[in-house]
């Protein structure tokens, strides 16, 4: 078969040679040969040198996804299948697989598709055209290398809903792929039980990239109080109760997660001590710090406060006025767990953030933990994307 071949300008790739996987369309001389959107092409440098194949999109600003760098592989199902059976062998070596993140889009080498499993159901996120149309390969693929491990998939949702389709000239677009279930979904992680609702949850459903950073909190909240602000639907506020802390008060702005979250609790047999409240944390923090309120341990795992460059000064002012309230609600000698999930706040700026944040709620640090996301959300170095979440953990200390 003849692709058509993508020449790049003379001093550019550069993202791609470092190992990345995507090439913009300002990095493009011309492209050779017949194609449409969403059709693989060979990729050449300036020089004619090959240097692999992925799929185009005159769309979107990153106009070709690296699929391979081998010049003479053909994408075909065989291909597909590799991919996605490497994808599952490396999960079932790193993490527990009752529900994990099975592809993790450009660090598995399939560009632009997340697929999560909770227990038996597959939910599929779809963000570039090219993988769009191999989505129904890659499910199938999937779903027969489970199988082969005695997992039967009993339904897939799709959550292609994210506004970056657009930049795809994708529509938005949530459903069934197959026969219609139920999508309330039970699972098990560290112990504790949840109640996923894969149709209307955020994202997938569930943050599964937390998972081991909920774990590590276990050993500090046993007979603690704790303040788990931005609970979403109580991951970690109920890995502390699971954990024997003796009070939890969990705060979230959306009274669906909190719904959702003393559902949680009560599956856990929890509502005694784990409790939930509406709440705009980002106002309710500074009335808590006024009110002289005091908690053993507090965790702070708010939403990306940027999704894009232009809006890190913004949220790195966001960031700080949390972790001050946070520090100061901190007895002395608690625990503070802080993290950011945007890939645009990076480890460099996200530090410093905290370190202004105790300087100005006069507290020291002694750090315990630098943690990241759970191995089933793989970092692909050189694929910096693929490194999104920064987590620390700290006792607090007044000034001494």
């Amino acid at each position: 078969m003849e692709y058509a071949v993508v020449h790049l300008k003379k001093g550019e790739g550069r993202t791609i040679k470092s190992g990345g996987a995507w090439i913009f369309d300002n990095e493009i001389d011309d492209i050779s040969g017949d194609f449409q959107d969403g059709d693989i092409v060979k990729v050449q440098d300036f020089d004619g040198f090959p240097m692999g194949s992925g799929f185009i999109n005159r769309a979107s600003k990153i106009t070709v996804r690296m699929m391979t760098r081998d010049p003479l592989q053909v994408i075909d199902d065989a291909f597909i299948e590799k991919r996605v059976r490497n994808a599952w062998n490396y999960r079932k070596d790193t993490v527990d697989i009752s529900s994990c993140r099975v592809i993790f889009g450009e660090a598995d080498f399939l560009p632009g598709i997340v697929v999560d499993k909770y227990e038996d159901v597959l939910v599929v996120e779809s963000l570039a055209l090219g993988i769009d149309r191999l989505k129904p390969l890659i499910l199938e693929k999937l779903k027969m290398v489970l199988k082969e491990d005695g997992i039967d998939i009993r339904g897939i949702y799709e959550r292609s809903d994210a506004k970056v389709r657009q930049k795809e000239g994708l529509e938005r677009y949530k459903g069934f792929i197959g026969p219609e279930f139920d999508t309330n979904v039970q699972i098990v992680e560290n112990g504790v039980k949840y109640m996923v609702d894969v149709m209307d949850g955020q994202k997938t459903g569930f943050f599964l990239d937390q998972k081991y950073n909920r774990l590590a909190m276990q050993k500090l909240c046993k007979g603690k109080k704790v303040l788990d602000c931005f609970t979403h639907t109580g991951s970690f506020a109920l890995n502390a109760g699971i954990a024997g802390a003796c009070d939890v008060l969990g705060l979230d702005a959306s009274e669906l997660a909190v719904k959702q979250a003393r559902l949680n609790a009560e599956l856990n047999g929890l509502s005694d001590t784990v409790r939930f409240e509406v709440a705009d944390v980002l106002e309710k923090l500074p009335e808590m710090v006024q009110n002289g309120e005091k908690y053993d341990v507090v965790i702070l795992d708010p939403p990306a406060f940027t999704k894009s460059r232009d809006t890190i000064k913004k949220a790195a002012k966001g960031y700080r006025e949390i972790n001050v309230c946070g520090m100061k609600l901190v007895k002395d000698g608690g625990y503070l767990a802080t993290c950011s999930c945007s890939h645009f706040m990076d480890y460099e700026t996200f530090t410093k953030v905290i370190a202004d944040s105790a300087r100005s709620a006069h507290r020291r640090l002694r750090q315990i933990e630098f943690r990241t996301q759970a191995p089933d959300h793989p970092i692909l170095w050189s694929a910096d994307e693929s490194y999104y979440l920064k987590f620390y953990i700290f006792q607090v200390l007044e000034e001494r």
